[in-house]
């Protein structure tokens, strides 16, 4: 798992999908490759707010993450409710932000735990959210940023939503490394979920489902 690590926040794309897919195959559990991965994102991530990583950086983590986000869903999809979905949730990375930052693992993880996921992707403006919450309705939003720049993002986010008169409709949780308590009272969502799986706890209570 650490050779996953080194060869991801060293930015070998072949090696790092290499191991993570010779890990998975030789029965590591897929949930612990994901972390793996996610632990990667964050170093980068913080070597970006620190002058050591740029944009293209940024980027390829994201490129790397997706294409081992691609090859475990298979492999654990057979644990994913069937049927019915048990909600909608409409996620994106904030404005100003480009990275996914874990967000394709909090996609994954709320996909094979039973909602249908909307991923707007990166740098998404408040107007798109709202725009899109209007079109799908979605029971859950959620708002991924590393950078700090993203909280008053996240806050405008908020901010439209509520303007638009969407606020009462929908419960929003906002997700990162640098994210905490504080940062929600800032923004202010409903919760912030320091991990995916957190993510989809909140999303499955808020549901009233558990």
């Amino acid at each position: 798992m650490q050779e996953l690590i080194d060869a991801f926040t060293d930015m070998r794309e072949e090696d790092t999908a290499r191991i993570a897919r010779e890990l998975i195959d030789s029965g590591v559990d897929p949930l612990a490759v994901l972390e793996a991965a996610r632990q990667a994102l964050e170093i980068i991530g913080q070597r970006f707010e620190t002058g050591e990583a740029f944009i293209p950086e940024l980027l390829m983590s994201g490129e790397m993450m997706k294409d081992i986000s691609n090859y475990a869903r298979p492999r654990i999809m057979h644990g994913a409710a069937e049927g019915q979905k048990l909600g909608r949730v409409l996620i994106g990375t904030v404005a100003g932000d480009i990275h996914n930052l874990g967000k394709d693992i909090a996609t994954t993880m709320l996909d094979i735990n039973g909602f249908e996921v909307v991923d707007m992707g990166v740098d998404v403006p408040a107007q798109t959210f709202v725009d899109k919450i209007r079109e799908i309705q979605p029971d859950v939003v959620g708002m991924s940023g590393l950078l700090t720049l993203a909280f008053d993002a996240m806050k405008e986010t908020v901010e439209a939503i509520e303007a638009a008169g969407l606020r009462g409709s929908v419960k929003i949780m906002i997700g990162g490394a640098t994210v905490d308590e504080s940062i929600r009272d800032y923004v202010g969502a409903d919760a912030y979920a320091p991990t995916a799986m957190a993510g989809v706890s909140l999303a499955k209570q808020w549901k009233g489902i558990q």
